[in-house]
C-alpha cells in the first residue's frame, strides 16, 4: 500500500495513549506484550513520516523523568502521567486510576495552541476511557485500538481464569459507539467489534501490525545456539510470552511430557525454553508452571528465561526448532510472525488472530489438548530432521514480509484521516 498524501486530510502530531503499559519496558514484563511492540514501532514509523508523536502512560516510578525521547533523533517524546500510585498498579485496580490520568493529560493538551494534535490514537480500553475525555473536551478526533477486548476474552478463558468484569464490557461499548475510528488487528477482529459490539462497520479499519523484518530474519543456528547456552543437538520448543493461563504455557509443558512419555529416548535431547515474565493472574500463582512440569516428569527440561532484548528474542527464534504459542487468546499473535520471519517453525492455537499471523507455513491446532499438541510437535521436529528446514524457512520468510511497519502505518494514516473526516462532519458520538 503506498501513501498518497493528496488523499488524506494531513496528519502532523498524534497523541497516543498507552495508559496501563509503558513503551519502554520491555515485552514479556509485567502487563508489557505485543502492544507495548505496537506502539513503539508505529510511533517510530510515523516519526520518520515527519509525524510528531507524544505518548502518554501513567509514572509508576518517583525517579522517572516527567518527559522523555523514545529514541535519539525522532520526534516522538513519552510522557509519564502521575495517576496513582508511584509504582507499578494490578491492572484491575486501575479503572480508578483513569479520571486523574485523563484530568493531567488534558491540562497538557490545554496548555498547547488549539488543534496541536490532530489524532488521539489510543491503546486499550483503559487508554480510550481516558483518552475519550480529552478528545471530547478538545473536540480531537479519537482512534481506538482495543487489542484485546473482554466480551472475545471471556468466550476463551482457560482454567480458572476470571472472567473480564461488566464494567470493562461496558467501557468497551462506550469506546465503540464514540470513537472516530476503530482500528482492528485482523478481519476476524473486525468482526467481533461489529457482531458484539454493533460497531458501524464503516467505522473499522483493518490494519494488521508488522514485524522488524531487520531484526527477525534468518541466521546461522548453530551460531544462535551458542549465543543462547544450548546444546547445539537439543531439540528447542520455544514459549515467548507473559506467564499466565491465557498463554497457555502449561499447554506446552504437558505436551512435552507426553513426547517423553511416547519416546522415552528424546529426553536427551528436548528443551523446553519459556521465555517470559509472570503477568496477570500468573502472579497469583508464581510456581503453577514449576508445578505442572514436575507432574509431568519433565521439569530437569523446562528452562525459564527472564524477558530479552528485541535483538536477543530474535537469536532465541533462531535457535529454537519450533515457537510454540498455545494462547487461549490473541487479537494477532506477532511473536508468530516474528518466528517465521527468522525462518523457525510455529505450532500455534487455532483462536483469535492466529490463523492469519501463521498463514499456510505454520501447523494451527484445535483446542488444547496436550495430546494433540504433541502430535502436531512431533510432525515440526521430525520435519526438521528431514532437510527441509532451508525451504521452509524462505517459505516463511515471504510470509513474514507481508507484514511490515511501514505497510502498518500506511493504513494507520488512512484510519486517521478517516477519523479526521468523521470528526469534521460532525458524525461522532
Amino acid at each position: 500500500m503506498s501513501e498518497d498524501p493528496t488523499r488524506r486530510p494531513p496528519v502532523r502530531r498524534v497523541a497516543m495513549v498507552s495508559l496501563h503499559t509503558s513503551p519502554l519496558l520491555r515485552p514479556g514484563t509485567g502487563d508489557a506484550g505485543g502492544l507495548n511492540v505496537y506502539v513503539v514501532e508505529t510511533a517510530a514509523e510515523l516519526a520518520r513520516r515527519g509525524v510528531e508523536v507524544d505518548i502518554f502512560t501513567r509514572a509508576t516510578g518517583a525517579g522517572q523523568a516527567r518527559s522523555v525521547d523514545l529514541e535519539p533523533g525522532l520526534p516522538v517524546s513519552v510522557h509519564h502521567v502521575p495517576a496513582g500510585p508511584l509504582e507499578g498498579v494490578p491492572k484491575d485496580q486501575l479503572p480508578g486510576h483513569v479520571c486523574a490520568f485523563a484530568d493531567d493529560l488534558s491540562r497538557h493538551v490545554a496548555g498547547l495552541a488549539e488543534g496541536h494534535y490532530d489524532v488521539i490514537h489510543a491503546h486499550y480500553w483503559l487508554s480510550g476511557q481516558a483518552g475519550g475525555l480529552t478528545s471530547r473536551r478538545f473536540d480531537v478526533p479519537l482512534v481506538q485500538t482495543m487489542h484485546t477486548m473482554a466480551r472475545v476474552k471471556n468466550r476463551s478463558l482457560a482454567a480458572g481464569e476470571t472472567p473480564e468484569p461488566q464494567a470493562r464490557v461496558e467501557g468497551e461499548q462506550e469506546l465503540v459507539d464514540r470513537a472516530d475510528a476503530l482500528v482492528a488487528n485482523t478481519p476476524a477482529e473486525a468482526r467481533d467489534l461489529v457482531e458484539l459490539y454493533a460497531a458501524a462497520p464503516d467505522k473499522v479499519h483493518v490494519v494488521p501490525p508488522g514485524v522488524a523484518l531487520d531484526t527477525f530474519a534468518p541466521g546461522d543456528r548453530e551460531e544462535a545456539r551458542r549465543a543462547t547456552g544450548l546444546d547445539p543437538d537439543a531439540e528447542v520448543l520455544l514459549f515467548v510470552g507473559r506467564i499466565q493461563p491465557l498463554k497457555g504455557p502449561d499447554v506446552l509443558v504437558r505436551a512435552a511430557g507426553e513426547l517423553v512419555r511416547r519416546d522415552p529416548a528424546r529426553r536427551e535431547r528436548l528443551v523446553v525454553a519459556v521465555l517470559g515474565g509472570l503477568s496477570g493472574s500468573g502472579l497469583t500463582r508464581p510456581g503453577s508452571l514449576g508445578q505442572v512440569a514436575r507432574e509431568e516428569g519433565v521439569a530437569d527440561l523446562v528452562h525459564l528465561v527472564p524477558p530479552v532484548s528485541r535483538e536477543e528474542l530474535a537469536t532465541w527464534m533462531r535457535a529454537a526448532d519450533v515457537v510454540a504459542i498455545p494462547s487461549h487468546h490473541e487479537s494477532f499473535g506477532l511473536v508468530a510472525v516474528e518466528a517465521l520471519a527468522c525462518g523457525t517453525p510455529v505450532v500455534a492455537a487455532r483462536v483469535g488472530g492466529l490463523p492469519l499471523a501463521v498463514g499456510d507455513v505454520g501447523v494451527l491446532v484445535d483446542g488444547h489438548d496436550p495430546g494433540e499438541w504433541a502430535d502436531a510437535l512431533a510432525e515440526v521436529l521430525d520435519a526438521r530432521e528431514d532437510g527441509s528446514g532451508l525451504a521452509f524457512a524462505a517459505r516463511a520468510r515471504e510470509h513474514a514480509q507481508a507484514y511490515s511497519w511501514e505497510r502498518t502505518v500506511d493504513a494507520l494514516l488512512d484510519a486517521y484521516a478517516a477519523a479526521v473526516t468523521t470528526r469534521r462532519g460532525g458524525h461522532h458520538g
